[in-house]
């Protein structure tokens, strides 16, 4: 009842505040029970003034001992108060009023709620709550933790208790339905949905309070399970669909082992086992769904050539896509020096072409001339027509949206199937298969729960005469240092790379531009050959640079972030990295992967501006201590959280209400077996589940 009971109908809920609630997700009084606090305040005890550490939040008491103005540029007001034992706390107001001054007279106690923070003075409260009240027949204290919940403008933390008072006392007349099986609750000693949800928002005296701040409450479990579970559903009914499809069912490869043997490299067993697994899903007739993870310089794209040659030898097309027209570009040259020895045509779209050139090619593509198309975001142009798409290989495919993905992929949905044994129709549709590669490490929880509709593969072991990159940390004080060092390892015959974060000076973020180190090194070392790249370049141009740093007619390239995929010159062993407190680690780890790419002994300095951050300081701490990227991923979602280090891909499908992938990881393995269990077993169940947790935004799970 309460799922489809309209928030509108609670007291004090008019049109105006409806459309509030609504900006918050909040239309039904279901939606109100599981908008969950994001964190509580601690009003059930007071902190001795003697006691006080900053960052904490606390409640305190004392005697208004002064009170003034401070004048200048951001007047402010100073309340100091003192406890019975002699130690002040200052209250500071920023925003006041006159006669609100006033009313802090000396001697008055008051009661204060804040953060405790290091101020010029000692520890000091900034805007805290507070009351006065009488010292000799003081008020109760809060019996329960206060709840702090997610608002929005214009509805503040007072009308948003008052609402979900009157829901709790609905709940107690009509209880939400227990969705979740018995024995998984018994199993894991978790309590039922309504009495977690009361305790949730009403956290009584007799509950562990300092479990609920840590979101290791069982009651806090208890829904998180659920959420988790809900969202496995979801990938678990997409991975039944796909099942469902109908895909080319393509036969082993004749050409790919000529590829192999002409290569002057051997394939690791890492690769070896990913392409069995590649090709194993290939010869299925269902759509592959396959997630490829790769560290910098694992080999991917090798493996990539040869599953796009089983999709050719078997007259079907590929289609390669590319997040930038360096890597594009990369692939191009890449694909077309394995492949057309086979006779296999390959195609280059690139949005920057110009209008002959570009039609010359679509009649190609659309004609299966070509059978391997390598380009950017152009390939999802409508006037892109491929004859028989059988297969989709995404680079680096975070980096795309979800409907730039969809829009590839339907575009293989016209292919028939020259099969005897398949009896087809005009209505029926076919997918192609789909290859998805990252050199960005996804920590294990996370790829479970982002990418648990694919199946995933993971080249683990670096090419033979790979070496680690000695990593250095280095103030931008000693710039000068780098660059002299830098021009004379350059002298001696190492290809260096300078990063630069911006294009343009800016001396508010303290980051020299591309354009500016570039002529730096000009200036000083006039004898050395400096290419520059960034991304106002044109496409062609940022090729013909690429091209002569790869043939040795550069020493020194100079570059913004645009480098930091794709990127392949193996003798080059020399990058710094300008600004990197200012780059996140999965960037930091992709750019330092340009270098350590041929069998020279290879090096990173990583220049920062001071003073660091902590945050800074512990980016630049682990890039120093590895190059493992699963390691450094592991920290990256540690640091950032996983809504950044998945990017585009899941916009709008990770907000989970109470779950967090950093916090709760450990249950994500329990909610894969429960949501396979349910899945098979409830469909009723499972129903009723994703509308209470997903609800419309269930069809972002279909990308």
């Amino acid at each position: 009842m309460l799922a489809s009971y309209p928030i509108q109908n609670l007291k004090g809920v008019g049109p105006k505040q409806l459309e509030k609630l609504q900006r918050l997700g909040l239309s039904t009084v279901q939606d109100l029970l599981f908008h969950l606090p994001l964190r509580y305040q601690d009003k059930t005890r007071l902190t001795p003034m003697e006691n006080l550490l900053p960052g904490q939040e606390v409640l305190v008491e004392g005697a208004i001992f002064s009170q003034h103005l401070t004048k200048g540029r951001r007047s402010s007001l100073l309340v100091k108060i003192q406890s019975p034992g002699g130690v002040f706390l200052t209250l500071r107001f920023f925003h006041f009023h006159y006669r609100q001054a006033q009313q802090f007279t000396r001697g008055k106690t008051l009661r204060v709620f804040g953060e405790v923070r290091t101020g010029p003075n000692g520890f000091e409260m900034v805007h805290p709550a507070y009351q006065f009240i009488d010292a000799q027949n003081p008020p109760s204290l809060e019996d329960t933790l206060t709840p702090t919940y997610p608002t929005t403008e214009g509805f503040g933390q007072a009308s948003l208790l008052k609402l979900m008072k009157q829901a709790l006392a609905l709940l107690k007349q009509y209880p939400l339905e227990e969705l979740l099986p018995a024995e998984l609750l018994k199993a894991e000693n978790l309590p039922d949905l309504n009495k977690a949800i009361v305790t949730l928002h009403q956290p009584q005296p007799d509950d562990d309070l300092g479990l609920i701040k840590r979101f290791q409450h069982p009651a806090q479990q208890r829904l998180i399970i659920e959420e988790l579970i809900s969202h496995q559903i979801g990938l678990q009914q997409l991975r039944q669909l796909e099942k469902q499809r109908l895909a080319p069912a393509l036969p082993p490869s004749r050409m790919a082992s000529r590829l192999i043997a002409s290569l002057p490299f051997t394939l690791t067993a890492a690769q070896q086992r990913v392409l069995q697994e590649i090709h194993q899903d290939l010869s299925q007739a269902h759509p592959m769904q396959r997630l490829v993870q790769g560290d910098v310089g694992s080999g991917k794209t090798i493996v990539a050539a040869l599953a796009a040659i089983q999709a050719a030898e078997a007259g079907y097309q590929v289609a390669i896509m590319a997040p930038t027209e360096i890597l594009a570009e990369q692939h191009r040259n890449a694909f077309t020096e394995w492949l057309e020895p086979l006779g296999i045509e390959t195609a280059w779209l690139s949005g920057k072409m110009k209008a002959a050139e570009k039609r010359h090619t679509l009649s190609r593509v659309e004609s299966t001339q070509a059978k391997v198309v390598i380009g950017t975001h152009a390939l999802f142009q409508e006037s892109v027509n491929f004859d028989s798409l059988g297969l989709v290989i995404i680079d680096e495919q975070h980096r795309f949206g979800v409907h730039q993905r969809l829009s590839l992929q339907q575009k293989g949905q016209k292919i028939v199937l020259e099969d005897d044994n398949i009896q087809t129709n005009e209505s029926t549709e076919y997918h192609p298969h789909q290859l998805i590669m990252t050199a960005t490490p996804i920590p294990r929880t996370l790829a479970m729960t982002a990418y648990g509709d694919l199946d995933l593969s993971v080249i683990d072991e670096r090419p033979p005469g790979r070496q680690s990159i000695d990593t250095a940390v280095i103030s931008n004080e000693k710039r000068g240092d780098v660059m002299s060092h830098l021009a004379e390892k350059c002298q001696q015959g190492v290809q260096a790379y300078w990063v630069c974060p911006l294009i343009e000076e800016s001396e508010l973020l303290h980051a020299q531009a591309a354009e500016v180190t570039a002529t730096q090194f000009a200036d000083r070392w006039p004898q050395l050959r400096i290419g520059l790249i960034h991304g106002r370049l044109k496409g062609d141009q940022k090729a013909q640079v690429m091209r002569a740093f790869k043939a040795h007619e550069l020493d020194l390239l100079v570059a913004t972030t645009v480098i930091e995929v794709g990127v392949n010159v193996p003798n080059a062993s020399l990058m710094i990295i300008e600004n990197a407190e200012r780059l996140g680690l999965a960037q930091l780890h992709q750019l330092r992967g340009r270098v350590g790419r041929g069998s020279l002994k290879s090096h990173c300095v990583l220049l920062y501006q001071p003073p660091l951050s902590e945050t800074g300081k512990a980016r630049l701490q682990i890039m120093r201590e590895t190059d493992d990227g699963f390691r450094i991923a592991e920290e990256d979602l540690k640091i950032r959280g996983p809504g950044e280090i998945l990017g585009t891909r899941q916009t709008g499908g990770l907000q989970f209400r109470i779950a967090d992938l950093k916090r709760d990881g450990v249950w994500i393995p329990l909610a894969q077996y429960w949501s396979a269990q349910l899945v098979e077993n409830d469909q009723a169940e499972v129903n009723k589940l994703q509308e209470r947790w997903i609800g419309e935004k269930i069809e972002y799970q279909h990308a």
